[in-house]
């Protein structure tokens, strides 16, 4: 088990552990995109097809590579609870390199999901 967050919110067990082991769910878009973060980070492919929209879902994924390094969030527009929507601006810090994206997040019944990317 970790200590810290790789999403940097803290500790784990307080953090995103309790979503990777579906004690709960994200509240907000924000959360939802920390997650996925740390499940990346941590190697939770089952996580991450769970909380991928089914529209936009691949058949797999592959979160094997434990190389990222840390995750600054930019901008969040929308993506509350009450909201159906929201995109999380956010750079994640990789061995190889950095990525920044904006990612598109859309509630259903109750629960968000992770639709798709916009790389910049």
């Amino acid at each position: 088990m970790i200590d810290d967050c790789p999403c940097g919110g803290g500790a784990y067990a307080a953090c995103c552990g309790p979503l990777h082991l579906r004690a709960r769910v994200a509240e907000t878009a924000e959360e939802l995109m920390r997650s996925r973060y740390s499940a990346f980070a941590v190697g939770d492919s089952e996580y991450l097809m769970a909380t991928w929209h089914p529209r936009t879902r691949p058949r797999s994924v592959d979160a094997s590579d434990l190389g990222w390094a840390g995750l600054e969030i930019l901008d969040v527009v929308d993506g509350q609870s009450w909201q159906a929507s929201g995109l999380v601006e956010f750079i994640a810090r990789h061995r190889a390199g950095d990525l920044r994206e904006r990612s598109v997040f859309e509630r259903r019944a109750g629960r968000w999901f992770y639709v798709d990317a916009v790389t910049t």
